[in-house]
């Protein structure tokens, strides 16, 4: 299989990315999905829909497999993932499953970007460790 830059297979880090880019839409889904119409705290909807909207500003930069994005987003994630197990736990019935289908793909979403981005910082700090210590007004004393 052919290598990329990093060292990781190029399939490989494709499928990280579209892995990650798939959870995150999933994700959106089922977040919207939930507090309009399948379980929300109230009848008619609830205003915890508005939970997607991070997750939706962090879309384009997923899709445009921008390092910064899937790093912040997949912290951002860690939050879902908590709201899932809680929610997993202390509610019943459907909201209680998709409590658990919440924690699937936050996890999913996290792993996934986590894999995309581990071989940019091994070779970000490969190079460091190369080229010394980086010079410049932001490397040196004021």
């Amino acid at each position: 299989m052919p290598r990329d830059a990093t060292g990781m297979g190029a399939q490989g880090n494709r499928a990280a990315a579209s892995g990650a880019a798939l959870a995150l839409i999933a994700l959106i889904a089922l977040c919207v999905a939930w507090e309009w119409w399948l379980a929300p705290l109230r009848a008619g909807g609830s205003l915890l829909v508005l939970k997607a909207v991070p997750l939706l500003l962090a879309l384009p930069g997923v899709f445009r497999k921008r390092l910064y994005t899937l790093q912040w987003a997949s912290m951002l994630s860690l939050l879902y993932l908590m709201e899932g197990i809680v929610r997993g736990m202390s509610d019943r019935g459907l909201s209680a499953r998709l409590g658990w289908c919440e924690v699937l793909l936050a996890a999913t979403f996290f792993v996934c970007a986590l894999v995309y981005v581990a071989p940019f910082k091994r070779a970000a700090k490969r190079h460091a460790r190369e080229n010394g210590p980086a010079s410049g007004p932001a490397s040196g004393s004021a």
